[in-house]
């Protein structure tokens, strides 16, 4: 009987350790959700959109259009500069919100990364995903968007209520991250604190605050509400192009252009300085 547990136990002892090595081969902690890109329709060409308001201080500049509806009030241009066309209350800006709603609502709808994050994102690092929070969000410091050499990479965050960034925080782009694929999806509203340098299309049901001295590489874009500028610079994003290289076929030699044939009399001039080929040609 002794010996049936003495051989029992280092059994015991092996199974449980398979065990544990299974569990810790499983999937990681994190499991990444695809993020999905929206098209913004007719407010890509908006730097700002607002549902009620346009109100600026100071020798604001947006680069891009500006607009409101349904809405009427743009105020404070000048002091500030539109490098681009305001549309009041007309269809031009009815149309930026109805494609605003569609993308504000497909960002809405993605499903999120896990673990949800809470609270504050600065000194975070994250990669390409959905980043869902449930109640409020912060940033403190600095985040960094990390695409890892994808150029492609899409960066989402739903924010369940306000968006609040602290004075001289800002948002990092390393590895090929493009702020034209960066949303944030906000649930009530947004303020960039002063000073402060975010990037990305910031999609908010209420309004935004974009306080003195701040910088926004992206669009500030609002359904319902009022969008508040002072001494600002706004300017949208815009993918850049993906570039290709051709190469010849044959191994590392450029591929050569042939020059027309020669329809002269007598033999090719040009092969009186570069010598003709086995074809007669240059």
């Amino acid at each position: 009987m002794r010996r049936r547990r003495a051989f029992a136990l280092p059994l015991v002892l092996a199974a449980l350790l398979v065990a544990g090595l299974s569990l810790r081969s499983g999937p990681p902690d994190r499991a990444l959700a695809v993020a999905t890109v929206p098209s913004l329709g007719t407010a890509q060409s908006f730097a700002v959109l607002a549902g009620t308001t346009v109100t600026n201080t100071g020798p604001t500049v947006v680069t891009g259009d500006l607009g409101v509806s349904p809405g009427s009030a743009v105020t404070g241009f000048p002091p500030g500069i539109v490098l681009g066309t305001i549309h009041a209350a007309d269809a031009t800006a009815a149309q930026a919100q109805v494609d605003l709603t569609s993308a504000y609502n497909t960002l809405a709808t993605e499903p999120c990364d896990t673990p949800v994050l809470v609270g504050d994102l600065g000194g975070l690092t994250l990669t390409p995903g959905v980043y869902c929070i449930t109640a409020a969000a912060g940033l403190t410091g600095t985040v960094t968007l990390d695409a890892q050499g994808n150029p492609n990479a899409g960066f989402v965050f739903q924010i369940g209520s306000v968006l609040t960034t602290a004075s001289g925080s800002g948002v990092n782009l390393i590895n090929g991250a493009q702020g034209c694929n960066v949303f944030w999806q906000v649930g009530s509203s947004a303020t960039l604190g002063t000073g402060s340098s975010f990037t990305g299309n910031l999609l908010a049901l209420t309004s935004i605050t974009v306080t003195t001295g701040t910088s926004l590489s992206g669009r500030a874009l609002a359904r319902n509400g009022a969008v508040t500028l002072d001494t600002d610079s706004i300017s949208t994003t815009a993918c850049a192009p993906q570039t290709t290289q051709s190469f010849s076929n044959t191994g590392f030699s450029p591929v050569r252009s042939q020059p027309a044939p020669y329809s002269g009399n007598g033999a090719d001039p040009r092969c009186y300085y570069t010598g003709c080929g086995p074809n007669g040609l240059p």
